[in-house]
C-alpha cells in the first residue's frame, strides 16, 4: 500500500517542477519560434509567405495563388548608412489587422471603391539592435509590402528587394526611360535583354498574371525601376537616387504585385487602394470630361493664335465636349514679360479665350512647362493667375525625373494646384503610383508611348490596357484620325482606343476636319463620358487583343483593338442578363460602317476586323421601340 507523501514534500516537489518549467519554457519557446508567416485575404486569394533564414538572417517573400507560383522566393531588405537591414535579422513579434475602407474616386475604372485587405506587421532586429518592420498587405487582387524604420539610421543606400520569376514566365516589359514613354515588348522572364525596365512589368506564370507596381511614393523617397540580367528571372529594385535622404522615421512606398487572371488584373484598383485617402476636402470642382486637344490638330502655330483657339472652342461647344486644351506656345513671349509687374498678365490673350469659352460652356486647359513652376515665386505668379482667369486645369510637362527631389516638387505642386482649384494632367512624368486617390484633381498622366509617337506598334497598343493603364489614368491622346501612316491601326481601332484607354481628361488628338470626314467616329466620340461606373475586360491577350466594356449610367461603351491579320472576332457580351441593343462602328471597304443588332447578355458578338484593326460600340437595354443607344 502506497504511503502518502507529506504535504511539505508535495509542495517542495511542485515548487521544483514549476521552477524547472519556468527555466526551460523560454528555451523551448525560442526553439519553436516561427521562421515563416503567411498573409492572405481569403482562401482563393493571393497568398504571401515571408520566410526568415535562420543561418543568414535574411528575409524572402513568395506569392502564390491556389497553390500555384506567382512570385518565387524573392529577397526583401533595405540598407542605410547606419544599418544593414537585409541580413542578420531575428524575429521579434507579429501584429495583424484588417483594413476596410470605402471611397469615391473622381476618375478611373470605377468611381465607387471598396477596400478589404489583411495587414501583417512583422518586426525584426539585428544583433546590434537595429529595427525593421516589414508590413505586408493581401487583398483579393494583390500582395504588397513596405518597410518602416525608426529615426536615426541615416540615408537609404538602396534596397535588396527583388522579384524572382520562373525563367519561362511570359514577360511584357518597357525599357526604362525617365519619362516612362517606352514601348512594351514581349519576352520570357529570362530571355529579356540585360537592361533597366519600368517597374510596370507584366508577367504570366502558372499562378496567373502579375503586374508589378509601386504605390504611395512621395518626396520622402525615390522612384524605382527594375534591373535585370539576361539569363535569370531576377528583377531587382533599383532606386533613382544612389542615396535617399531621410532625417526621421521612414516608411517606404509599397512594392505591389497585382495578381489574378487577366480580367482581375485589368480591373484592379490595387495601387489606388494602397494609397492614402484624399487630401482634398471639397472635390466638387473636379470634373472629368472629354477634351479637344489642339497640339496634334495644329501644333505650335495654333497655340499662338487666339482666332485659331476660338475656332477650336466653337467645335468643342458644337459637339458638347466640355474642354479644350491649349498646348505649348500660348505663352511663347513669357520670357519677355516682367513678372514683377502686377499687370504682367495683360500681355496674354488667354483671359479673352477663357471668357469666350466660358460663354459657350467650354472650359480651358493650358499647357505649362515644369521649369516655369519649379520655384515658389513662379508658382505664386502662375497658379493664382490661372485660377483668377478661370482656367480649369493645367497640363504640366517635362518633369523627366524620378529622383527624390522631383517627388518633393510633386508634393508641393499637388497641394498648390488643389488649393487653386486646378485639375492636373502630368506629361513627361512619373507613373500614377496611387496619386489619383490622394490627390483627385490629378485627372490623368502621360507616362506612356502615346499618340505622338511614330514608333508605336499594334502589339504595343494592345499591351497598354494590361500594363500602364492598370495603375491609373493614361493620357495617350487617342483619336488622331488625321495621322494616317503615322499610326499602326485602323480608323475603327482608333475610335475604340477612346474606350479601351481610360483617362479622366480624355484628350482627343484629331483635327475638326478629320472628325467631320468620319462622321460615324465623330458621333461616337460625342457620346463618350470620361468617368466610368464600372469596367470589364470582355476578351484579351497582351500584344494581341484587348476588348473592354466601360459603363456610364445605364449604357456600356465598348472598345476593341487587335494586332495581326484580318479576321472575324468573337466577343463575349458579359455585361449583364437581358436583351441589349448593340451599335458598333467597324472598318468597311469604303470607310467606317455602323451595325445594329439586338442580342442577349452573355451572347457572343461577331465583328469583322481588318488587319491591326478594331471597333467601337455602345450597348443599351433593348425594349420594343428602342432603335438607338445614342442620345
Amino acid at each position: 500500500m502506497a504511503v502518502p507523501l507529506p504535504r511539505t514534500v508535495v509542495a517542495a516537489l511542485c515548487a521544483g517542477l514549476a521552477a524547472t518549467l519556468l527555466t526551460t519554457a523560454p528555451a523551448r519557446a525560442e526553439q519553436r519560434r516561427p521562421d515563416s508567416w503567411t498573409v492572405t485575404e481569403a482562401a482563393h486569394a493571393p497568398r504571401a509567405r515571408i520566410a526568415l533564414d535562420d543561418t543568414t538572417g535574411t528575409l524572402s517573400l513568395t506569392v502564390s495563388r491556389d497553390g500555384r507560383t506567382v512570385i518565387e522566393p524573392s529577397p526583401v531588405g533595405i540598407v542605410t548608412q547606419q544599418a544593414d537591414l537585409s541580413q542578420g535579422l531575428h524575429f521579434l513579434h507579429r501584429k495583424d489587422r484588417m483594413v476596410e475602407e470605402r471611397y469615391r474616386a473622381k476618375s478611373g475604372k470605377r468611381l465607387d471603391r471598396r477596400v478589404r485587405m489583411n495587414e501583417t506587421r512583422l518586426s525584426f532586429a539585428t544583433a546590434a539592435g537595429a529595427r525593421l518592420d516589414l508590413v505586408v498587405r493581401a487583398s483579393a487582387d494583390g500582395i504588397a509590402y513596405r518597410y518602416t524604420l525608426p529615426a536615426g539610421y541615416g540615408d537609404v543606400l538602396g534596397e535588396t528587394s527583388a522579384f524572382e520569376l520562373p525563367a519561362d514566365a511570359g514577360a511584357w516589359l518597357s525599357t526604362y526611360r525617365v519619362d516612362n514613354e517606352g514601348q512594351f515588348n514581349q519576352y520570357t522572364a529570362a530571355t529579356a535583354p540585360t537592361a533597366e525596365y519600368s517597374d510596370q512589368a507584366l508577367f504570366a506564370t502558372d499562378g496567373g498574371y502579375t503586374l508589378l507596381a509601386e504605390s504611395d511614393l512621395t518626396g520622402a523617397y525615390s522612384g524605382a525601376r527594375l534591373a535585370h540580367t539576361q539569363g535569370t528571372g531576377t528583377y531587382r529594385v533599383k532606386l533613382a537616387d544612389s542615396q535617399v535622404h531621410t532625417d526621421g522615421p521612414l516608411t517606404t512606398p509599397w512594392r505591389a504585385m497585382i495578381t489574378g487572371d487577366l480580367a482581375t488584373v485589368t480591373r484592379s484598383t490595387f495601387t489606388d487602394d494602397l494609397a492614402p485617402a484624399s487630401k482634398v476636402a471639397d472635390t466638387s470642382w473636379i470634373r472629368p470630361g472629354t477634351v479637344l486637344w489642339t497640339w496634334l490638330a495644329g501644333g505650335r502655330a495654333a497655340g499662338q493664335s487666339l482666332d485659331a483657339q476660338k475656332a477650336y472652342v466653337d467645335y468643342a461647344a458644337a459637339h458638347h465636349w466640355p474642354y479644350e486644351a491649349v498646348d505649348s506656345g500660348w505663352y511663347f513671349k513669357a520670357d519677355e514679360w516682367d513678372v514683377t509687374d502686377p499687370d504682367w498678365q495683360t500681355d496674354s490673350w488667354m483671359p479673352q479665350l477663357v471668357d469666350y469659352a466660358r460663354a459657350k460652356g467650354v472650359g480651358i486647359i493650358v499647357w505649362i512647362h515644369q521649369r516655369d513652376l519649379d520655384t515658389p515665386e513662379e508658382r505664386a505668379q502662375w497658379l493664382p493667375t490661372l485660377e483668377r482667369w478661370g482656367v480649369k486645369g493645367v497640363k504640366i510637362d517635362f518633369m523627366n525625373s524620378e529622383a527624390q527631389s522631383m517627388f518633393q516638387w510633386y508634393d508641393t505642386i499637388l497641394a498648390e494646384t488643389a488649393a487653386h482649384h486646378l485639375m492636373v494632367d502630368f506629361h513627361g512624368a512619373t507613373l500614377p503610383k496611387g496619386i489619383q486617390r490622394t490627390w483627385p484633381q490629378v485627372m490623368t498622366m502621360e507616362a506612356v508611348g502615346g499618340e505622338e509617337k511614330r514608333t508605336n506598334t499594334a502589339a504595343h497598343l494592345t499591351t497598354l490596357p494590361f500594363t500602364r493603364n492598370v495603375i491609373g489614368s493614361m493620357d495617350f491622346t487617342p483619336g488622331g484620325f488625321q495621322r494616317v501612316g503615322l499610326r499602326p491601326n485602323s480608323d475603327a481601332a482608333e475610335a475604340g482606343l477612346t474606350v479601351v484607354y481610360e483617362s479622366g481628361l480624355q484628350m482627343f488628338a484629331g483635327t475638326p476636319e478629320s472628325y467631320d470626314q468620319r462622321p460615324l467616329a465623330r458621333d461616337f466620340l460625342d457620346q463618350e463620358p470620361a468617368a466610368w461606373d464600372d469596367t470589364r475586360l470582355l476578351s484579351g491577350s497582351p500584344g494581341k487583343e484587348a476588348v473592354l466594356a466601360r459603363r456610364s449610367g445605364d449604357r456600356w461603351f465598348l472598345g476593341g483593338v487587335y494586332a495581326g491579320a484580318a479576321h472575324t472576332a468573337t466577343v463575349p457580351l458579359t455585361i449583364g442578363r437581358g436583351r441589349w441593343l448593340v451599335e458598333t462602328v467597324r472598318d468597311g471597304a469604303d470607310g467606317l460602317v455602323q451595325d445594329r443588332r439586338v442580342v442577349s447578355g452573355g451572347d457572343e458578338l461577331s465583328i469583322d476586323v481588318v488587319a491591326d484593326g478594331g471597333f467601337a460600340g455602345i450597348a443599351c437595354r433593348w425594349r420594343p421601340g428602342v432603335t438607338t443607344c445614342y442620345r
